[in-house]
């Protein structure tokens, strides 16, 4: 065993020792339970803290880091968005047949919260574990041009056929979406597949989400203006109803 993997067992150690305490923990306590040097401890838990993964207490007991804390509240406001989102997706799944999902900015992609499935035979795929890049997603196009994620920079290529997005198509493109309130895309990501998205915002108008709809372009394309319509409209109200959520919800 190398001398680096031999330190990140031992921090690990220590770091789980001192998670699953039920109560903070002392800096004694901590070496008698993993029977280390003092010298090594205090270096590891230094180290566990200087990385957020260990919180410091002012009597000098240890607890979780600010990193855990991060991790759960994330989780947390996805399935609180998720849960009260579910009726606004199932209402657009009524009125359009199509699929309606709800979209959400997180480490610079979008991660599918919530699906509600097509009730056509022919209908879009189940997106939950599926990466979508950000510039061939209407998703992702309203996230970006409302500023929740980055938009993409320089010439890029649509997923589906390889055909050249300009750094400028994609300003004009977000320059209309903030006008109009929806992205829309057609055959981006796969061909003859369309798709249309609208934002959620939360409290101060920040944008939190956004929610969309995707099927077939033989059944999209006519109708794809009056969906963005829609959604504009049940997003305002979805977005309506996360302020009255809990300010710990909001966050």
């Amino acid at each position: 065993m190398g001398q680096g993997t031999q330190s990140i067992d031992r921090a690990a150690a220590l770091l789980m020792f001192v998670i699953n305490a039920p109560a903070p923990v002392s800096f004694t306590d901590v070496v008698e339970h993993s029977g280390m040097a003092r010298s090594t401890v205090s270096r590891l838990l230094a180290s566990l803290h200087d990385n957020g993964l260990l919180e410091r207490m002012p009597d000098g007991a240890y607890r979780g880091g600010p990193l855990f804390a991060a991790y759960a509240a994330r989780f947390d406001r996805t399935e609180a968005l998720a849960a009260a989102a579910t009726p606004t997706l199932e209402r657009i799944g009524e009125k359009t047949g199509e699929t309606v999902n709800l979209g959400l900015p997180s480490g610079g992609r979008v991660v599918h919260a919530a699906q509600v499935d097509s009730s056509y035979v022919l209908g879009a795929a189940n997106w939950v574990d599926i990466d979508v890049p950000i510039h061939c997603s209407a998703l992702g196009r309203v996230l970006s041009a409302f500023g929740s994620l980055e938009l993409p920079k320089g010439s890029l290529t649509r997923c589906s056929d390889g055909v050249v997005l300009s750094e400028s198509n994609l300003v004009q493109d977000a320059a209309l979406i903030r006008t109009r309130g929806f992205a829309i895309t057609h055959g981006d990501f796969e061909l003859g597949l369309d798709a249309v998205a609208s934002p959620v915002r939360g409290q101060g108008g920040a944008v939190l989400a956004a929610i969309g709809i995707s099927g077939p372009a033989v059944r999209m394309t006519a109708r794809i203006e009056e969906f963005g319509r829609l959604l504009v409209q049940e997003a305002d109200l979805l977005s309506r109803g996360l302020a009255k959520l809990p300010a710990r919800h909001r966050q």
